[in-house]
């Protein structure tokens, strides 16, 4: 008994040998680290803002003033809520289809639904032209019919829809596979439709990784530039985004109006961000509710 428990005690110290390291290597992991975030992230977001406010406050609002921006600002924001209820339905079934039933070709769709994230933005929006453009394969049809996808609201709904994909099916796929099936089998035992199953079953377990894709979804979507600038044709106040207006503004030598732009987006990855952290805590404590033994993990959010 006393061998088995002097084993137990190595053991243990092994472990705490292993996860331990000396005062001087901890403070000089910290420091490297304090310091790249420094030289890459809090640098950069203060030369947006600082660049931002070069010439006062009134002249940072009056950049969002001009027609051109507000007409930035609305077409992202209609973009953005309309590429991300797609991906909202599609990520939700994609995942409940991955998570809950066996059928031929999953694999083939769990591919799919990763494609964005290997594939160029850039070249994601060359095949929407391929497609839609008046020498594509369907543009001269569209043309006859007075249908507009390439340079307009249409194109660039399709290429940020198309970059943002993976965000929410992804995000929830690893959590649905680990609830199982169990309760929504026993809901549906006990009468309920599939409908109310999900409502009332599957839906409340996955509210929180749901709502941390969409905010990721829709942050990607209101930022994105490669696919979106390939479809737009930059016709200015039509179909500009945000990242394109910027984009024009800087090469017009307009630095401060660029900047007070860009840091619009900066806000917005930062409420991103803000939000980000909020849910992963009541991600983290609705996944240990489900699973207490989820918690003691190493690595789990406390």
């Amino acid at each position: 008994m006393s061998t088995e428990i002097a084993a137990r005690v190595k053991n243990e110290e092994w472990k705490a040998s292993l996860t331990s390291e000396r005062a001087l290597v901890r403070w000089a992991l910290i420091i490297a680290a304090l310091g790249y975030l420094t030289l890459f992230l809090f640098i950069p977001l203060a030369a947006v803002f600082t660049e931002a406010l070069k010439n006062g406050l009134e002249s940072y609002f009056a950049s969002f003033q001009d027609p051109d921006a507000l007409a930035a600002i609305r077409l992202t924001v209609l973009a953005a809520s309309l590429a991300v209820p797609l991906n909202l339905t599609f990520g939700v079934a994609a995942a409940w289809a991955i998570a809950k039933f066996e059928f031929v070709g999953k694999q083939i769709l769990i591919t799919l639904i990763d494609i964005p994230l290997a594939v160029s933005p850039v070249i994601s929006g060359l095949i929407y032209v391929l497609l839609f453009g008046a020498q594509g394969w369907v543009g001269p049809w569209l043309a006859e019919h007075d249908i507009k996808i390439i340079f307009a609201l249409p194109g660039i709904v399709l290429a940020t829809t198309f970059v943002t994909v993976p965000f929410i099916a992804r995000e929830l796929i690893p959590l649905m596979q680990s609830q199982g099936r169990e309760e929504e089998e026993a809901a549906l035992t006990l009468g309920a439709s599939g409908w109310q199953a999900f409502t009332r079953v599957t839906l409340p377990n996955i509210k929180w990784s749901l709502l941390y894709g969409v905010i990721l979804s829709n942050a990607r979507a209101m930022g994105e530039f490669g696919a979106v600038s390939v479809v737009s044709g930059h016709i200015r106040g039509l179909t500009n985004t945000l990242p394109l207006h910027v984009e024009i503004l800087y090469n017009e030598y307009n630095a401060v109006g660029a900047f007070a732009v860009a840091s619009l987006l900066t806000l917005l990855a930062i409420v991103t961000l803000i939000a980000k952290t909020m849910i992963e805590r009541k991600t983290a404590s609705s996944r240990s509710a489900h699973d207490p033994a989820w918690s003691t993990q190493p690595g789990s959010p406390s």
